[in-house]
C-alpha cells in the first residue's frame, strides 16, 4: 500500500525550502506519495534554463535584500512574497499524474468557496470582468520512476513589487533559454478576502486525503527540525551558492553603450556559467589604448559590476593617466550591468 505523507515547512528560506523539495524527491521510497506545502519570503524564482540578468533586476533585488532562487525545473520567473503559497505533489510512477494533483488543489479551493480552472499553459485561472485572469503557475519534473509537479498560488501577493523586480529595464541581451512569458495575474484575496497560508493548506491537505482515501499526520519541517535527508547539506549549499542562482546561467552576450564627454563607448560581453568570456569594446576616443586593455583584462572576470568595477579600478590605479576616463566608466557600469 503506498504510503501518504504531508510536510509542511516552517522556513520561508527559498534556498532551504528547494534544497529539501529536491533531497525528498531524489529519496523518496517508490511506495510513497509526498505532499509539500511551504511559502518564501521576498525571492525571485527563475526556471532551470533562464537568465536572471535579462529576468530580474538584480541590482534592485540586491539592495532590497530580496533572494534569488533557481529551481530544478523549467517554465518563467515569479515574484515569491508570503503572499504566496506553494505546493509540491510527489509520487512514484505509475501513480504519478499532473492532472490528478491539478484537480486537487482546484478541489481544495473549491471548499474556499474559489471556483478556478486549468488551462493549456499549466496554469490556473479565474474568469472575472477583465477577462482571464492567472493566480497560479505550475511546473514539472520526471524521472523514470517518478514525478513531481509544483506551483505557486497567489493569495496576497504585493503585485506592486512584481513590477520592482521582475519587469527589467531593456537591456540588449542576446539571451539564449527561456524567457518568460508575462500573464495577467489576480490575487485570491479578491475573491475571498481573508484567505490566508493556513486556510489553503488545511483545504489542499483535507483534497488530498480525500482523493486517496487514507489518513496522514503532518509533519513540520524547518532548519531547525527536520528528518534526517540524505545528502540534504551538499544540496543546500549548492541551492545557496552563486555558481548554482547565476552562473547556470546560458550563454549569452550583453550589449551596453554610453556616450562620455571623452568620447563614446560600446561593450560587447559575451558570458558563459556567469563569468565574462570575451569583450569586444569600440571606442572614439582620442587615445583608445584604456579601452584596449580593459578588454584584455575582463576575460574569467565574474560578470557582476561589483567585480567588473574591481577590474576597472584595477585598471586605473595601474594607469593613472587614465584615472579620470576609467572612473566614470566604472561609475557607469555600477548602473548599466
Amino acid at each position: 500500500m503506498t504510503r501518504t505523507r504531508i510536510l509542511i515547512s516552517e522556513s520561508t528560506n527559498p534556498w532551504f525550502n528547494l534544497a529539501v523539495e529536491d533531497t525528498i524527491f531524489r529519496s523518496m521510497p517508490a511506495d510513497q506519495r509526498i505532499l509539500f506545502l511551504w511559502r518564501n519570503a521576498d525571492t525571485v524564482v527563475i526556471g532551470r534554463a533562464q537568465n536572471p540578468w535579462r529576468e530580474c533586476r538584480t541590482e534592485r533585488m540586491e539592495h532590497d535584500g530580496v533572494k534569488l532562487a533557481r529551481r530544478q525545473t523549467g517554465g518563467g520567473a515569479v515574484f515569491h512574497d508570503l503572499g504566496n503559497t506553494n505546493f509540491t505533489f510527489m509520487a512514484g510512477k505509475p501513480e504519478y499524474d499532473k492532472q490528478v494533483s491539478t484537480q486537487i488543489v482546484l478541489a481544495g479551493l473549491q471548499q474556499l468557496g474559489i471556483h478556478g480552472v486549468a488551462n493549456g499553459r499549466n496554469d490556473l485561472v479565474l474568469q472575472d470582468e477583465e477577462g482571464v485572469r492567472k493566480f497560479s503557475g505550475s511546473a514539472y519534473r520526471e524521472t523514470i520512476d517518478r514525478g513531481f509537479h509544483h506551483g505557486t498560488l497567489l493569495l496576497s501577493a504585493d503585485m506592486s513589487r512584481l513590477a520592482d523586480y521582475l519587469n527589467p529595464d531593456p537591456k540588449k541581451l542576446q539571451a539564449k533559454g527561456i524567457t518568460s512569458v508575462k500573464s495577467r495575474v489576480i490575487n485570491l484575496n479578491s475573491v475571498k478576502a481573508d484567505i490566508d497560508h493556513q486556510q489553503v493548506c488545511d483545504a489542499i491537505i483535507h483534497a488530498y486525503l480525500q482523493h486517496y482515501q487514507q489518513d496522514a499526520q503532518v509533519e513540520y519541517i524547518s532548519p531547525e527540525q527536520f528528518t534526517d535527508l540524505p545528502g540534504f547539506e551538499d544540496k543546500f549549499a549548492k541551492q545557496s551558492s552563486w555558481d548554482w542562482n547565476f552562473g547556470q546561467t546560458p550563454p549569452f552576450t550583453h550589449h551596453l553603450d554610453e556616450r562620455f564627454t571623452w568620447g563614446g563607448v560600446e561593450i560587447f560581453l559575451d558570458v558563459e556559467q556567469g563569468v565574462i568570456q570575451q569583450a569586444t569594446i569600440f571606442s572614439d576616443m582620442l587615445d583608445p589604448y584604456p579601452m584596449e586593455l580593459l578588454a584584455k583584462k575582463l576575460p574569467q572576470v565574474l560578470y557582476d559590476r561589483s567585480a567588473i568595477a574591481l577590474c576597472i579600478e584595477q585598471l586605473a590605479q595601474q594607469h593613472s593617466e587614465y584615472a579620470k576616463e576609467l572612473k566614470e566608466l566604472s561609475a557607469w557600469i555600477m548602473t548599466a550591468c
